[in-house]
């Protein structure tokens, strides 16, 4: 571009000269041409690298440097800058900084002195006080100046690479970011290893599929990755630990964060409200630590969602992986880059052979030439020495050597027979011809080496991946752990951060209301759902102040797809007076629309309602208005009887004659079954969904059971936010007294023992172990098979005979206490064990036995007498004869099926 710019630049006179004769240019032309030269230039040699060697144009010329300055010892950043800038004419500053972001990817410079940290966003010392060098991996692959291409620099005065002949996938190893004009790059690191592994399989005739792998560690969701290409995402998350219930430890971080970015998005989410903290400490040394204190009552798990969901303790990455390719911007996905990129290395191996081959017959071809010089005794030939002229003796020596020109692989040209005349008479003279042949032998068998290479190329490629693998791999291994996300609802981890209010009559809610009727905490994302008193219900964001309706009878937090939570209801009809009963639950709504939960009669009124966070059924006592047909004016109403509908159901009839009062008589119990939970292996979290594992049906106290590989076990809650380690070994639900069986080497003696026992009822998230904390102890086995029985491999004897056979446990020890050791498995060495029985599932709920007897006499009686109605004289009603009531729950009796009244919708009145 500067020589465009130059020629564009004219001399005073030459100005003159054009102006004289009318000529000019356009401004809008000037504008479109020099700033789609500014594009190109911006987008060519500054911002994207090539896909070739990975660089980009500063990169390339401070490698470059460091090549030049090279003398196996650190060279000062400072002085490697100014060697720079003879090639790269944008500062120094630019270039110091790309020379340390190098640096920071640990893999082409060593570093020496205060570098800086990506991790805690801590800058380097200046360029005068940190130190360089190659890499002995940059020495490798990237240099050789042989299958370099060359181009002058910006100012004609030196020679800078094109771009380096590097045979690894760097690109894709070190990551890359940049902004351009019109477009920008963004590439995602990959593990060192996994990129060997996948060139290897290109080479082979597959595909890779590559993920990336961040330097920083943490987890990563790259199930929408595509490819690193526009439209993919990337979610990173920090590797949290729950520590003691009290305090969590962030040990990892997100990719492109800092300790001190995410400490401060932590303190802003607690300033918010939206996470509650004591306070957070930043112990990062060579590891990260960043230890968060949770407040007194606060849920570790539901924290670390918190954390996940407002904080930077989650990120997303959007991947856009851009190249310069034949001298374009090319927008490829990452496994294309590696396929072209381990093409690239096998072509320049294959250079590096030909030109290898090219050396290697140059020196045969010579050392022959000399051989024959000497043994013929061509230096001493007659018209040789008395010719003084080069010509004189290049035409003699072509007729001396011309009995042997088919024993040389190509022409013998004059310069040939110049290196022959410049040999010193001393070295002629002492000539070895048994040495000579020896080192031209040699020179054949590597040349049949490298022709062999090139016969193979594809092998001599592998081997060439392979040897990286074995020298430069160690410590590389993967650091960013892959698994699916998942999605976290902020309404669900939110904390009650603002204060809910309430005007009843006028019908008002909110935040802002604080002269009004308090009604509870709530968060500033959650919905509120309110019910009126003419039976309409409405959902609504909480905000400061806002109107949703006169005589307002409840007021909660909505939480969408909740199944627990039930309503209990009862409604007078305005068009027939007829009362109605019904229990709902609201899984979906829209927001901010209005819903009838009655029959829609203008002026229908709500006369009893409750809300029921776990489906609880009350009994409550109904009073009617006196009537000259009844004779009972009174009766008690169960929920627990009414079945549960959606909230568009009418109900069933509680009276047909008006009621004046309905009181609440008794508590009741949930009538819903318990929660089945399902344990999902890849999302390591507990569900509802019936994904992965089942684990049972829970209610109560019902408590899950945990084992890891230390021999350690905890219980835990069936909440859905609790969070699990994936290294554990054993999880499905705590059966209390159910029997175990355990084999564990001793640390102490190193004998393998077998114990049977039961697991405690421990306080939930308590860690105990059920072997001995001896230096080598080992729980080797772990089985809840009833009858367990292994296949054991010893060795007796001082032979050491190899045996196998079958082995029942349960003869070996029996139930004892958990913290008993246990009895020797074996007298013998043992080799291997396996378990031979099948485990027990625990998910299936064993029906006692009187329940069981309870539930026949009742169907028996049912399918015998029909079903009948326990109600006194002069009751004037009916049975709801649904079916989904809770299970084993037994239905009315209806004494006089006459009584019933049915209605032209099918529903059948109660009294």
């Amino acid at each position: 571009m500067s020589e465009e710019l130059n020629n564009n630049e004219l001399s005073g006179d030459q100005q003159d000269e054009d102006l004289s004769h009318n000529q000019s240019t356009p401004l809008s032309g000037l504008y479109e041409n020099w700033f789609l030269d500014y594009a190109s230039y911006v987008i060519l040699d500054r911002a994207v690298p090539h896909i070739n060697d990975g660089l980009k144009p500063v990169q390339r010329r401070i490698l470059h440097s460091l090549k030049e300055m090279d003398d196996g010892r650190f060279n000062k950043a400072a002085n490697v800058i100014g060697n720079t800038m003879k090639y790269h004419p944008h500062g120094d500053a630019s270039i110091g900084d790309a020379m340390v972001q190098i640096g920071q990817k640990n893999l082409l410079i060593d570093c020496q002195g205060n570098w800086g940290d990506p991790i805690t966003g801590d800058a380097a010392a200046a360029p005068r006080y940190i130190e360089g060098r190659l890499s002995k991996f940059a020495n490798d692959v990237v240099f050789n100046p042989d299958t370099t291409e060359w181009q002058l620099s910006y100012d004609g005065r030196n020679k800078e690479p094109v771009t380096f002949p590097i045979k690894f996938p760097l690109l894709l190893a070190q990551g890359a970011e940049g902004i351009a004009v019109g477009l920008a790059t963004k590439i995602m690191p990959h593990n060192f290893i996994e990129l060997i592994d996948g060139s290897i399989e290109v080479l082979r005739g597959g595909r890779p599929s590559l993920l990336p792998d961040f330097p920083t560690g943490g987890l990563a969701d790259v199930s929408a990755y595509n490819e690193g290409m526009r439209g993919g995402k990337v979610k990173v998350r920090a590797r949290i630990e729950e520590r003691d219930k009290k305090t969590l430890a962030i040990t990892e971080i997100p990719y492109g964060t800092t300790t001190g970015g995410l400490i401060d998005s932590v303190i802003s989410a607690n300033d918010k409200g939206k996470i509650k903290i004591k306070k957070i400490e930043d112990n990062t040394a060579a590891a990260v630590e960043v230890i968060v204190h949770l407040a007194p009552g606060i849920s570790p798990d539901v924290t670390i969602d918190a954390l996940y969901a407002f904080t930077d303790c989650e990120v997303s990455i959007s991947p856009n992986t851009c190249v310069i390719r034949k001298e374009k911007p090319y927008f490829m996905s990452v496994n294309d880059i590696l396929i072209e990129n381990t093409k690239n290395t096998r072509a320049l191996l294959k250079l590096e052979l030909e030109i290898r081959l090219n050396e290697l017959q140059e020196k045969i071809f010579f050392s022959s030439l000399l051989k024959i010089f000497i043994q013929e005794g061509m230096y001493k030939h007659p018209d040789y020495e008395n010719s003084g002229n080069f010509e004189v003796v290049v035409d003699v020596l072509n007729r001396l050597f011309t009995p042997f020109f088919d024993q040389f692989y190509r022409e013998i040209l004059p310069e040939d027979y110049k290196k022959l005349i410049d040999k010193p008479m001393s070295s002629i003279t002492r000539f070895d011809v048994k040495k000579a042949d020896e080192q031209m032998k040699s020179l054949e068998n590597e040349i049949k080496e490298v022709k062999h290479h090139l016969r193979h190329l594809t092998d001599y490629a592998i081997a060439w991946y392979e040897r990286l693998k074995e020298k430069y791999a160690k410590g590389r291994e993967r650091r960013t752990e892959l698994r699916v996300f998942e999605k976290v609802e902020a309404s669900q981890v939110a904390l009650a951060n603002v204060k809910l209010y309430v005007n009843r009559a006028d019908g008002f809610i909110g935040t802002g209301l604080k002269k009004d009727e308090y009604i509870g905490d709530c968060s500033d994302i959650d919905d509120i759902i309110t019910f009126l008193e003419n039976g309409t219900c409405l959902v609504t964001k909480v905000q400061d102040k806002v109107f949703v309706g006169k005589d307002i009878i409840h007021v909660g937090v909505f939480k969408k797809g909740d199944e627990r939570t039930v309503y209990n209801m009862v409604y007078r009809d305005a068009k027939t007076g007829v009362s109605y009963v019904k229990r709902f639950a609201i899984l979906g709504v829209t927001r901010d629309k209005v819903y009838d939960l009655t029959k829609g009669s203008k002026g229908s009124k709500v006369l009893y309602f409750t809300a029921n966070p776990n489906g609880e059924a009350e009994v409550v006592h109904v009073q009617l208005k006196s009537h000259s047909k009844l004779r009972k004016l009174q009766f008690d109403l169960d929920f627990a009887d009414i079945a549960i509908k959606g909230r568009g159901s009418q109900g069933n009839i509680v009276s047909k004659y008006p009621i004046k009062k309905i009181t609440f008589k008794a508590k009741g119990v949930s009538t819903l079954a318990g929660r089945k939970i399902w344990f999902d292996d890849v999302l390591k979290r507990l569900n509802v969904d019936g994904r992965g594992t089942y684990l049972g049906e829970f209610d109560g106290d019902d408590r899950i059971l945990v084992v890891m590989p230390d021999g350690t076990y905890s219980l835990s809650s069936f909440e859905l936010t609790n969070h699990f380690d994936p290294k554990m070994i054993r999880i499905e639900k705590y059966k209390p007294g159910h029997v175990y069986t355990a084999v564990h080497i001793d640390g102490k003696s190193g004998n393998y023992l077998v114990k049977r026992f039961a697991f405690e009822n421990t306080p939930i998230g308590k860690s105990t172990s059920i072997i001995n904390d001896e230096v080598g102890s080992k729980l080797v086995l772990l089985t809840n098979a009833g009858t367990p029985v292994v296949e054991l491999k010893i060795l007796k004897g001082k032979s050491r005979i190899q045996e196998s056979f079958e082995q029942a446990l349960e003869e070996i020890v029996d139930i004892k206490g958990m913290k008993a050791q246990g009895n020797r498995l074996s007298q013998h060495e043992i080799k291997k064990i396996k378990l031979l029985s099948a485990e027990e599932d625990l998910s299936k709920e064993i029906a006692k036995e009187e329940k069981t007897e309870e539930v026949s006499e009742v169907l028996d009686s049912q399918s015998d007498a029909g079903v009948k109605e326990k109600a006194g004289d002069g009751d004037q009603g009916s049975s709801e004869l649904d079916q989904s009531k809770a299970p084993n729950k037994v239905d009315f009796e209806i004494t006089n099926p006459d009584d019933i009244d049915m209605e032209d919708n099918g529903q059948q009145s109660l009294f």
